[in-house]
């Protein structure tokens, strides 16, 4: 019986700890600005099929999702990812995904390729030159990879980054455990005003 409470002290413990650590990441280095256009990026994730996977339709729902958050003017949704297995292109497959299953209307621009988040960044900083405010939307720890690149990158328009609705408490409970190990791997290289909370 002890045995077991531990077990579900420990297990509990893991999922709190997963949740405040993709908590923390979804708000670090975003400001709060309004503007009149904000730009969506959705980051792609490697895709062998032939339509989009797991997470890719993932991170477009929680990218369509984002541009209704705060009703700001989206004037275009930005699919960032190119063919890392040789098929289709990342970007394609998230934007056919976003029109066909989740019905999304408004422009789409494609990025079609990067073979890296720092790519990403790089490929998708011309489209973004207009817009007042910017949100990338990924799992919480590639989306802040991301906008640290591109504070590293361009901090002029790192200026403009805002929150993304890629984060909510409860989704994906028990992968966050997984997913903020991972994470905190691949955020190694951040320093550590790249993970400051922006509260």
């Amino acid at each position: 019986m002890r045995r077991r409470t531990g077990l579900a002290i420990a297990g509990l413990a893991a999922l709190a700890w997963g949740e405040w650590l993709n908590w923390r990441w979804s708000r670090a280095l975003v400001g709060s600005s309004r503007g009149a256009s904000t730009a969506l990026v959705v980051l792609g994730y490697r895709n062998p099929r032939a339509t989009a996977n797991l997470i890719n339709r993932w991170r477009v729902r929680a990218g369509i999702r984002s541009i209704a958050a705060d009703g700001a003017h989206v004037p275009c949704a930005i699919f960032s990812g190119g063919a890392t297995s040789g098929g289709a292109a990342e970007a394609q497959l998230m934007a056919d995904y976003a029109k066909s299953v989740l019905e999304f209307d408004g422009t789409v621009l494609l990025e079609d390729q990067s073979t890296t988040t720092w790519e990403n960044v790089t490929n998708v900083i011309p489209l973004l030159e207009g817009v007042d405010c910017i949100k990338i939307a990924s799992q919480p720890a590639h989306a802040l990879k991301a906008r640290a690149y591109l504070r590293r990158q361009r901090p002029d328009l790192a200026a403009r980054l805002v929150r993304a609705d890629d984060y909510r408490p409860g989704e994906w409970l028990v992968v966050k455990p997984l997913s903020a190990l991972y994470g905190l791997w691949t955020l190694r290289d951040l320093k550590a005003e790249e993970r400051k909370v922006s509260l």
